[in-house]
């Protein structure tokens, strides 16, 4: 019996796959990004900018 060729479903499936993952990493990358802005925007008490100081 000689080895079948992938079907087409599984490459329809890996298409999908390979899609989400996509999505998924910009998400983590976006996330991430979003994260080092603001903690980049804080001052040494960690106040957004703008804030006035209590003390």
């Amino acid at each position: 019996m000689a080895i079948q060729p992938e079907h087409e479903i599984h490459r329809r499936r890996w298409s999908r796959n390979l899609g989400l993952g996509l999505v998924l990493g910009a998400f983590v990358v976006l996330v991430f990004g979003l994260t080092i802005v603001k903690v980049s925007r804080q001052d040494e008490h960690g106040n957004p900018p703008g804030a006035e100081a209590s003390q």
